[in-house]
């Protein structure tokens, strides 16, 4: 097969799918409705059958949209078997006057096209589809298909594939909810950061007090947090938590131009922190102030302030564990003692990174895959995102190695104003995805270590 001949005969067929896909608005965040989500989880469920995928089932949880599951059985005994991840559902669109077109009417834009979750995730669901279609659902391994339909908001789904292992069970995965540092750029994602929040509170009066006659001997709750929290970064602006773990980064990173236009930074404002953009953004903490509780500029009174909450969120090492980091974080904010006033620290969330094994025969097989579709050898990079499903799915098949590639790229503004995708990025997605199944298939060795 001439699989970039074939996938440039396809191209037609799956924009239009791809934006009947982007004009539903399937979002499955609370108070949104649930029927867009479901008319989206029927259109793919066609489409499957429509590529042949015979066995197509529904898995329900509690409290959760529901998973597509396909399978096509090996074409023999000794192929492989490539569990395929994307997610249908999308990001609510956020303040729609951002927005250069309706969200969810899939608009032109220079090469490529714009709606919310046309990239985060719909382009991804489309190049799975992209691969089958180019086999004409015979490819040469065995394919589980996992369409998830609340990953956005997050979904009890997560922990569920290690409960079913036999069903998630695959040689090697490839989760499509990511793609190229930039334009251009193959990439292969070779870690996630993980992630933790907690929550920081002050009392210390019963009321506030005029700030006039108490104010200088009252303990003020908002100047108690705020020495708190400026311990947490030294005077670089990097953390300063005791035992965060931070390693150099290797693999490719962004440009300090590329970071300060992606990031939005302001004209004349530094970055903050020291070492490389990737040792910052992926093999590094980092704590962010995510939320406040303190009284309005607009609303302010002459009152020393009695009360003042913060929540923190932290990215760590892909290999750190989840509760050490978050325990580090905990006992660094539970140790201090601003002006003598105690802080009440609350742990909340936390989710593991992870760092994915190179050097099997998918990963080998992901290479060539990418090199065939973009013409250059592929960068690697990581992560400051987290994947939940990630873990849950590594934990289902150990043994399974993981590759994290897809038609997104850094500059597609996912989660943002005006998201878009690119017909190039989108295209060569597919003949990746096509090269790499025929690679795997080829090189692919029952039972031989990766």
């Amino acid at each position: 097969m001439d699989t970039a001949a074939k996938v440039d005969a396809l191209m037609d067929g799956l924009r239009a799918d791809l934006e009947r896909l982007a004009a539903i608005p399937s979002v499955a965040f609370p108070g949104f409705p649930a029927e867009p989500v479901r008319e989206a989880h029927d259109l793919l469920v066609g489409m499957l059958h429509d590529v042949g995928v015979e066995r197509v089932e529904r898995i329900d949880l509690p409290d959760t949209a529901p998973v597509i599951f396909g399978e096509i059985p090996p074409p023999s005994p000794d192929a492989p078997t490539v569990l395929l991840y994307s997610h249908y559902d999308v990001q609510p669109p956020g303040d729609e006057k951002l927005w250069l077109s309706p969200p969810f009417e899939p608009t032109p834009v220079e090469g490529g096209l714009r709606a919310r979750g046309i990239a985060d995730d719909k382009s991804n669901v489309i190049a799975h589809l992209g691969m089958l279609r180019a086999y004409e659902g015979r490819p040469p391994v065995g394919v589980k298909i996992v369409f998830e339909g609340q990953e956005e908001y997050g979904s009890p789904f997560d922990d569920y594939p290690p409960s079913d292992p036999e069903r998630f069970a695959c040689d090697a995965m490839v989760i499509a909810d990511l793609g190229n540092l930039r334009p251009g750029t193959p990439t292969l994602t070779t870690g996630l950061r993980g992630a933790s929040e907690v929550v920081v509170e002050v009392r210390t009066l019963q009321e506030p007090r005029h700030s006039g006659e108490f104010g200088g001997a009252a303990p003020d709750a908002l100047l108690v947090l705020l020495n708190a929290l400026s311990t947490l970064h030294d005077v670089h602006g990097d953390v300063a938590v005791a035992g965060l773990r931070r390693e150099e980064w290797s693999g490719t990173t962004y440009t300090e131009d590329e970071f300060r236009a992606l990031a939005g930074v302001r004209d004349g404002v530094p970055l903050i922190g020291s070492g490389s953009l990737g040792e910052r953004l992926w093999s590094g903490p980092a704590i962010t102030v995510i939320g406040l509780d303190a009284p309005s500029v607009e609303h302010a009174a002459s009152a020393v302030v009695p009360y003042a909450r913060a929540k923190l969120n932290l990215r760590f090492h892909p290999r750190q564990d989840a509760k050490e980091a978050r325990g580090l974080l905990v006992d660094h904010l539970r140790a201090l003692r601003p002006f003598g006033v105690p802080l009440t620290v609350t742990p909340g969330d936390t989710g593991p990174g992870y760092e994915a094994s190179t050097g099997g025969p998918a990963y080998r097989a992901a290479l060539t895959a990418l090199r065939e579709a973009w013409g250059e050898d592929a960068s690697y990079v990581a992560t400051g995102g987290s994947i939940p499903l990630v873990n849950g799915l590594a934990r289902a098949a150990p043994d399974a190695e993981v590759l994290l590639f897809g038609a997104q790229d850094s500059m597609c503004n996912l989660h943002a104003p005006n998201e878009r995708v690119l017909f190039s990025e989108l295209r060569n997605t597919v003949v990746a995805m096509c090269a790499f199944v025929r690679e795997y298939a080829a090189g692919f060795r029952p039972g031989a270590a990766s």
